[in-house]
């Protein structure tokens, strides 16, 4: 007699699997120490970003007006509802091109999927909810590869367009420019809350609003002479992804914690100890470069660290620009954007005040 397959009301996703979205990004360091031994060999004049900054993705000049982004992006899931995976992922791996100045063109579908756990309608589900996203950037899948795998694992590689003279990088940052982050943090502390079964309809409403905003002013921004420096906050978690800038641009980065956008229901569960894994892991992988003030709450520590899933730009800027970011975040819809600190000569750090 064949098992009978679970109801798709009744799958859990977050039950099968260790860590969740960018929270299961090897940590900084250690990623590091993996690729240190990576030879860099004839790399191509044509290669603009390849592997050497940690940026969000590859660039290659095809011709005098166009350069191809290419990128992948895929983890475990995050939330139980299988569309509302597909649709994180899927927001979380177009990101990485729209944080280099870049507009999507067309998506690969990279699937992992354990066959004998979950009904294919759930599988189904989780597909049609990267389509649903690709639809929304005007793109198509227009293929993928599939495996059968211990673990959900579902992403994108995606492949983009952009101006050479637009490719924005983020170890170009300037000295004197502020920075300006442009979706809310606390996603990784709302999956914790979540897996435990605590999480509010509202909390998870505004977790899935932020997760599936797709970064569209990335193309944008990088038109704007005053934006010298873009990427989008994951995994590393803002002090991770901040210190990236700093030590790439040589420049030392100062945050006003209290300046920080920040989703409501995640502060209050930080307030209450709550944290991820990955949270303390990127705290060790900072070293000595970000510096807390003394004395600060332990809440505010978890939320510079907290792995986030399909996070937001985070820009830096000329001061006389400002305006024009934050209304250009607000022309789409992001209007939780705000300007949390400054970039200056010094020491390659991220300091808190």
């Amino acid at each position: 007699m064949s098992a009978v397959a679970p109801a798709l009301h009744s799958i859990r996703l977050t039950e099968f699997s260790h860590g969740g979205g960018c929270g299961c990004k090897i940590a900084p360091a250690v990623l590091s120490e993996i690729l240190a031994g990576s030879p860099i060999r004839g790399l191509p004049p044509e290669l603009l970003v390849g592997t050497e900054t940690s940026d969000d993705a590859a660039v290659y000049r095809l011709n005098d007006s166009q350069a191809l982004v290419a990128t992948t992006d895929f983890f475990t899931p995050i939330v139980d509802d299988p569309f509302d995976f597909g649709r994180i992922a899927a927001t979380n791996a177009l990101s990485d091109i729209y944080a280099m100045g870049g507009r999507p063109i067309l998506a690969l579908a990279i699937v992992g999927m354990p066959l004998d756990k979950l009904p294919l309608a759930a599988i189904r589900r989780i597909l049609e909810g990267g389509e649903a996203v690709c639809a929304a950037a005007g793109i198509p899948i227009a293929g993928g590869h599939s495996i059968d795998t211990l673990e959900p694992i579902y992403g994108l590689v995606g492949l983009g367009l952009v101006h050479p003279e637009r490719v924005k990088r983020n170890d170009t940052a300037r000295a004197g420019d502020v920075l300006v982050l442009g979706k809310p943090l606390g996603v990784g502390i709302l999956s914790a809350v979540l897996k435990k079964g605590q999480l509010s309809a509202s909390g998870y409403a505004q977790m899935i609003a932020a997760t599936t905003a797709l970064n569209t002013p990335g193309e944008a921004l990088a038109a704007l002479p005053g934006v010298h420096a873009l990427t989008d906050v994951t995994g590393f978690g803002l002090a991770g992804h901040l210190l990236e800038v700093a030590r790439g641009s040589r420049l030392a980065a100062e945050v006003a914690f209290d300046a920080l956008p920040l989703i409501a229901e995640a502060r209050d569960w930080a307030e209450r100890g709550v944290a991820t894994g990955a949270s303390e892991r990127n705290w060790k992988s900072y070293g000595a470069d970000v510096v807390l003030p003394a004395g600060m709450a332990e809440w505010k520590k978890k939320l510079l660290t907290d792995p986030q899933t399909s996070g937001g730009l985070l820009v830096a800027c000329a001061p006389e620009a400002e305006g024009q970011v934050l209304e250009e975040f607000a022309r789409r819809g992001f209007r939780e954007a705000r300007r949390f600190g400054r970039l200056a000569a010094g020491p390659a750090r991220v300091t808190v005040v």
